[in-house]
């Protein structure tokens, strides 16, 4: 078989198992088998990248940096729509429907309207060869290395395993050679809870909610990031010229056969009644849905009606959006709690008297931090509107000033750990009091070790919070690296009943509930935490970097750093201003890094941890030597570049002989600069006198 014919089967076979397990919900191999593949086919590509095919799934996991998006102007302009909060003007509405359509017959397609990101996708041959975002509606930006990491999103049309056409039956017509297809993009409410616990536990600030985090996030200039948020998109939309179908239910249909996301939650409705049903039936039933929603958008079915009922200026007459007012509610504050997190950050959790709000009973609320009390200016025993919208936890939003009594008590902001007294400090510029006791206060100690097991870091599953409080509380461990000198005879017949606790980061706190749990520590749960211990010993040195809890350290900053250094070694001697250069590391992440490993306790935890066999070196990646025009010569790189990524870029000096410095120094040779580089890096090298060149200059070195 050829290389050609190695990718395109290799190709076809990948796009096919996408394509069951995301449209499908099938999974037909193992996330191993799956990986291989797909290294694999990034493998051949890279050897003959002229038989990459546009479709390919190697797309799906980034890679590529912008330096800016090029502005695209939309072959159909993409509206706006009018907006109504009322029934009575719904019924206004439907009257200059009916009135605009002559008495003719007509109905609706009614959509949830999701809370995202307007994006709009062109395919040509059935192939995706352009995703924008809706701009001003007239021109937007492309972003189409952004949009292709979005898994449930096809790249292709009608190919499978094999080459095989899938989803087209002999009901549907053949896709057209040019159409758009239009929808919203958006970040998951399971995806937004996961990145802000990350944040929270590295000590980032959080995102404020899904639809900032989502229009932020296809806005990054680095795929590879875009696609560690798991964005999504549901399909609403299809455009061609000519029309290939009469009326918009047809092309819904005709959509998801051919593989698009297509939200299953529409309805034909026959007239203004059945549009108020389906907009009373969803209106708590959509707090159910992985992504938030804000209202209902209502069409007429018809195309040619569209037509024919035409557009003002800004939105069309055949189209409006119904808008859900926000969930609020009123209740007391009764109190509030402190949470301390792994990083020491203390966070005011509000308990108020139980009220329903958007289908459930809500008892919690977080507060953030002393600024948001502040701006609140809320008190102890106040009534206060509680809102929940888009939002994952419920929010206070204000206070009812006008029911507040002499009740009401000032919330006083405590000035020592709520766990182990020690003096809180906040730092210049930051909303949070932390505890900087870190390696003695309770909660910290033990959210340390509940980051070390989780699965971006070592992976150690059999043990939970309530197994890591009991052997904490029996002195078997201290810190994670005495997990590794556990032993069967130790934890054998360990029992502790505990109160359980009700809450988390949804709600915003925990609080007993009444109910007794038992950790048993019997033989198989014993087997299993050992062999999951020693498992993890074989976790990458990217993983055990995070797992070390270094603050702002996330999995992505740690596989920056694990790439750039290649060992342990390297990086515990660092200094500060190598720190700093390397790629997506600023001087904060840097100035943290290099305090954490210049501590004497850390470096005795991190030697602990290697007498226990973890892995301490990156497996460096072989790469197949193209040439020996760069033997002898050293080089660095600083900023982003127009034809290569980062990777790219250090696998072609590799492949030609080169090698890649860590930092500037009179042994390098040349440093490459591209767009936005890293001032320090440049001033340092002027003042060395090593030669400055840029990606074109670098390209003709190899010859090309």
């Amino acid at each position: 078989m050829t290389p050609q014919d190695q990718i395109n089967e290799l190709t076809d076979r990948l796009n096919y198992y996408n394509h069951q397990y995301y449209q499908n919900s099938v999974s037909e191999v193992d996330d191993f088998t799956f990986d291989r593949l797909l290294q694999e086919l990034a493998d051949l590509e890279r050897q003959y990248p002229d038989y990459r095919r546009p479709d390919t799934p190697t797309q799906r996991v980034g890679g590529a940096i912008s330096k800016e998006f090029p502005t695209v102007y939309h072959r159909f302009p993409m509206l706006s729509l009018g907006n109504t909060y009322s029934e009575a003007e719904l019924t206004e509405f439907d009257n200059r429907v009916r009135k605009g359509l002559n008495g003719q017959a007509y109905e609706y397609v009614c959509e949830l309207k999701f809370d995202g990101v307007a994006l709009s996708m062109t395919y040509e041959n059935g192939v995706l060869v352009q995703g924008a975002t809706r701009g001003d509606g007239v021109r937007g930006d492309d972003i189409t290395n952004n949009i292709r990491t979005i898994r449930t999103l096809p790249l292709r049309i009608g190919r499978g395993a094999g080459g095989q056409e899938h989803g087209i039956d002999s009901h549907n017509p053949v896709p057209p050679a040019l159409f758009e297809v239009r929808g919203e993009g958006f970040l998951p409410l399971a995806e937004f809870d996961r990145i802000n616990k990350e944040r929270e536990d590295i000590g980032e600030p959080l995102l404020a909610n899904p639809r900032n985090a989502a229009s932020g996030t296809f806005k990054q200039q680095d795929s590879a990031i875009v696609a560690k948020r798991r964005l999504d998109c549901y399909l609403y939309s299809f455009l061609s010229e000519p029309e290939v179908f009469q009326t918009h239910e047809e092309s819904l249909i005709a959509m998801k056969q051919w593989g698009f996301n297509v939200s299953p939650t529409w309805r034909k409705c026959a007239d203004i009644q059945a549009i108020m049903e389906y907009i009373n039936e969803w209106e708590t039933k959509r707090f159910d849905l992985p992504l938030g929603t804000d209202g209902i958008v209502i069409k007429v079915n018809r195309y040619d009606q569209q037509r024919e009922l035409g557009y003002t200026a800004k939105s069309p007459r055949w189209a409006i959006a119904f808008k859900y007012k926000a969930m609020a509610a009123s209740t007391t504050l009764n109190s509030v709690s402190y949470q301390v997190g792994r990083t020491g950050a203390v966070t005011p959790v509000a308990h108020m008297k139980p009220v329903l709000l958007a289908g459930t009973v809500v008892k919690r609320a977080s507060l953030h931090n002393a600024n948001e009390i502040q701006r609140l200016g809320v008190m102890i025993n106040d009534t206060v509107f509680v809102e929940k919208g888009g939002e994952i936890i419920p929010k206070i939003t204000g206070v009812d000033l006008s029911k507040r009594t002499e009740a009401s008590q000032p919330i006083n902001y405590p000035t020592e750990c709520p766990a182990c007294g020690t003096p809180l400090i906040r730092n210049e510029g930051e909303a949070h009091f932390y505890c900087p006791n870190e390696k003695g206060c309770p909660p910290q100690r033990q959210a340390r070790f509940e980051h070390f097991i989780q699965r971006r870091a070592m992976n150690i599953e059999s043990l939970g919070e309530g197994k890591i409080q009991l052997l904490i509380e029996r002195g078997l461990v201290w810190d994670p690296a005495d997990l590794y000198k556990l032993t069967n005879e130790q934890l054998l017949g360990l029992e502790k009943a505990y109160q359980d606790r009700d809450g988390g980061p949804r709600d915003g706190g925990a609080e007993e509930t009444g109910k007794v749990r038992v950790v048993k520590f019997g033989q198989k749960t014993v087997d299993n935490i050992l062999n999951a211990i020693e498992a993890s010993k074989g976790q990458p040195f990217a993983n055990v970097l995070f797992a070390l809890g270094i603050r702002y350290v996330g999995n992505t900053t740690a596989e920056r750093l694990a790439d750039y250094f290649g060992s342990m070694d390297e990086l515990l001697n660092a200094p500060l201003e190598t720190l700093a250069n390397v790629p997506d590391v600023g001087p904060r992440i840097a100035q943290s890094a290099f305090e954490w490993f210049r501590d004497p306790d850390n470096r005795e935890y991190v030697e602990r941890l290697r007498t226990a066999g973890l892995q301490f070196a990156s497996e460096r990646k072989v790469v197949a030597q193209e040439s020996d025009t760069l033997a002898g010569k050293t080089f660095l790189y600083t900023g982003t570049f127009t034809n290569f990524t980062r990777e790219q870029l250090e696998e072609r000096i590799a492949a030609n002989g080169g090698k890649l410095l860590s930092g500037v120094s009179k042994k390098l040779n040349y440093l490459i600069v591209g767009e936005n580089p890293g001032p320090s890096k440049v001033e340092k090298a002027q003042k060395l006198n090593v030669p400055l060149i840029g990606e074109d200059e670098f390209t003709a070195m190899l010859g090309g």
